[in-house]
């Protein structure tokens, strides 16, 4: 059966999540956390048996790492290896080993669709551990260089989020591109984990293939939205 996966770590509360789902990613200082932050998290995932990764972001907290930031491939992959190799250690401290990596906002975006950014990205993750799985919007660009990388790959669904015919997500600025309704958000859910076509921004329909859906712990309504996901994929 499809897994759940939340975002945690950015100020919001992830307690109430964690029954929710089986995966999180934690921040880990590029748009929110610090060292306090990223322990706090660890230590709510481990009580709750969830599975944990790293969620680098462009080092830009004004923005929330939502907006794209002029710099190298190089520079990047030094910012994900950084951020993921400090959760790292703070895991490794509690007995923990990081499942996963997934790229926040802005990056998570244009390593979907920049081969050259989406390589930088999966080699920093491969050097970090290469046991470690690559989170990315399903079927995009980061996802085929998980693999070139040799990496296990997880393609991601939301179930809070428009989506573009092209499969790409709709930009938090245009009006509706987030499910604040948690039946939509359940509804889309569960064609998600049917397999069923979605409805796009345009009125049109897309199938997208998914291994893990995301919910947002910064949603409005997110614990409400995360309650009637989880009845409606695992009680039907």
């Amino acid at each position: 059966m499809i897994e759940l996966n939340a975002d945690i770590g950015e100020g919001y509360d992830d307690a109430a999540l964690m029954p929710y789902v089986s995966r999180v990613s934690i921040a880990c200082g590029g748009h929110a956390g610090d060292d306090g932050s990223m322990l706090a998290a660890l230590r709510v995932a481990l009580e709750h048996e969830v599975a944990v990764g790293a969620h680098p972001s462009y080092p830009d907290r004004a923005n929330f790492g939502r907006r794209r930031l002029a710099a190298t491939p190089d520079q990047v992959s030094a910012w994900v290896r950084e951020q993921t190799e400090a959760l790292a250690e703070h895991a490794a401290r509690l007995g923990i080993r990081l499942a996963h990596v997934k790229p926040h906002g802005a990056l998570y975006n244009v390593a979907a669709v920049d081969a050259e950014l989406a390589a930088a990205v999966a080699q920093a993750v491969a050097a970090v551990d290469p046991r470690l799985e690559l989170i990315g919007l399903s079927g995009s660009t980061l996802i085929a260089a998980g693999r070139a990388a040799g990496l296990a790959v997880l393609n991601e669904a939301f179930v809070d989020r428009r989506y573009h015919p092209s499969g790409q997500l709709v930009s938090r600025e245009t009006p509706g591109a987030v499910l604040d309704d948690p039946q939509l958000a359940a509804h889309q859910a569960l064609a998600l984990a049917e397999g069923r076509l979605l409805g796009t921004a345009d009125g049109g329909s897309l199938q997208v293939a998914a291994d893990t859906l995301s919910l947002h712990g910064d949603t409005p309504h997110a614990l409400r939205i995360a309650r009637a996901v989880h009845a409606a994929i695992y009680r039907g």
